[in-house]
C-alpha cells in the first residue's frame, strides 16, 4: 500500500532503518497524528504517512520493539509523497551499513520531487550515499565529532534542533523531531493545525530551530553550571572537542582571564576549567570505545589528543582501565551473554 494522489495537504513516507530510537519517530509520527485531522480519531485527512523500510517486514527499534512496516522502500511510489523522511539507527556506524541499497532509491525519491529528511543517525546515512553535497547539516552533538571526521567536507551546524537546506532537511532527533514536525506541517496545513495536539503531548511550545538546549549546559555533576560565563564556556568546550585549544582560548572567547574562569569551575565543579574539559572529552572517548569500533587513535583525535600514549595513560588514571581493557572486557561480556 502507497499513498495516492487526493487531497491530502501533505504526504510523508517514513523509513525506518533497523534499530532505529522510538523517541524521534514516536514524536513525529504523534504530531502528524494529532494534526491529521479537525478532532482526535487518527484520520489521515489533512495529513498523511506511510511506514517503510529496506526489506517489508519487521524492523526492531534500539529499545527492542518491533515495528511492523508495510512495504519495501523499492515499491514506494515517491511521486506521491513530499517527504521522505529516515529514521537514522542507534549507531552511525550501523546507519550507514546499507548505503549502496538506499543511494539509488533515495535519488529517486529526489527526482521524483520529494524533500529527503534525515532525523537523528540518518544524516550519516546520506552523507554515505552522497546526498548532502553541497549542503549543511545538523547532527545529535554527541556524534558531531564522528561526522566531522567522516565526512570533513560537509559544513556541520551546531547548537540546532533542525535544519532545512534546500530540498534536504537534517534533524538532530530525540524530542526535536517534534519541532521538526510542527514546521513541515505550518508549511502546507497552516501553523493553527501544526501546533494542535501540543497540549495533549504536554509539550510547552514549539522551539524554534536554533533553540539552544538547557541540559547542554549541565555540569557533569548533573547540576545547572553557573553562572553565564561557566555555561558558555560549556558550551564551547563541547564545540572545541576535537579541537587542539587551550583554555586560555576558551576564557578569551567569553572575555575573562584564565584565572578568574578556573574559579568559576572551583566554585561551580570543584574543579579548574581544564580538568573540567579532560574530564568531558574522556567521557566522550569512553562512550565511543563502548559503541563502536573505531581505532584508539581515532578516537583520541576526535577529542583533541594526537598522542595515543598520552590518551591512553589519562584514560586510565580517569576510569582505572585502560580503553584496550575496557573494549576487550565489553567485547567478552557481549559475546557470553
Amino acid at each position: 500500500m502507497t499513498a495516492s494522489p487526493d487531497h491530502t495537504d501533505v504526504r510523508f513516507l517514513l523509513v525506518v532503518l533497523d534499530q532505529f530510537n522510538m523517541l524521534p519517530f514516536g514524536g513525529f509520527l504523534d504530531k502528524l497524528r494529532f494534526s491529521a485531522d479537525e478532532e482526535d480519531y487518527s484520520q489521515q485527512r489533512y495529513c498523511q504517512w506511510n511506514i517503510s523500510s529496506l526489506k517489508h517486514g519487521t524492523i526492531t527499534t534500539s529499545s527492542g520493539v518491533a515495528v511492523e512496516t508495510e512495504f519495501a522502500l523499492k515499491d514506494a511510489q515517491f511521486e506521491h509523497y513530499d517527504y521522505v523522511v529516515v529514521f537514522g539507527s542507534r549507531g552511525a556506524t550501523q546507519s550507514m551499513e546499507n548505503a549502496t541499497e538506499y543511494k539509488p532509491l533515495l535519488k529517486k525519491a529526489v527526482t521524483r520531487g520529494a524533500t529527503l529528511v534525515a532525523i537523528d543517525n540518518a544524516s550519516f546515512l546520506f552523507a554515505a550515499c552522497r546526498l548532502l553535497n553541497g549542503h549543511s547539516v545538523v547532527v545529535h552533538w554527541r556524534h558531531e565529532q564522528e561526522f566531522a571526521s567522516e565526512f570533513p567536507d560537509i559544513p556541520l551546524l551546531s547548537d540546532q534542533l533542525y535544519h532545512v537546506d534546500k530540498n534536504r532537511i537534517t534533524c538532530v532527533g530525540g524530542t526535536a523531531a517534534i519541532e521538526l514536525a510542527v514546521e513541515l506541517i505550518s508549511r502546507h496545513c497552516g501553523r493553527q493545525k501544526a501546533l494542535k495536539g501540543l497540549a495533549d503531548m504536554f509539550v510547552d511550545e514549539a522551539r524554534q530551530s536554533q533553540h539552544g538546549v538547557k541540559s547542554l549546559s549541565f555540569g557533569q555533576d548533573g547540576n545547572a553550571a553557573s553562572p553565564t560565563q561557566t555555561k558558555r564556556a560549556i558550551a564551547l568546550m563541547r564545540q572545541m572537542l576535537s579541537k587542539r585549544q587551550t583554555i586560555d582560548v576558551i576564557a578569551s572567547e567569553i572575555g575573562i582571564s584564565r584565572r578568574q574562569l578556573d574559579r568559576l569551575f572551583k566554585e561551580a565543579h570543584d574543579t579548574t576549567a581544564k580538568g573540567y574539559w579532560l574530564k568531558m572529552r574522556l567521557g566522550h572517548a569512553h562512550w565511543r570505545i563502548n559503541n563502536s569500533s573505531l581505532p584508539l587513535g581515532q578516537i583520541a583525535e576526535e577529542i583533541g589528543i594526537g598522542d595515543v600514549s598520552y590518551f591512553c595513560k589519562q584514560f586510565k588514571r580517569h576510569y582505572g582501565i585502560n580503553p584496550a581493557e575496557l573494549r576487550r572486557t565489553k567485547h567478552a561480556l557481549s559475546t557470553s551473554a
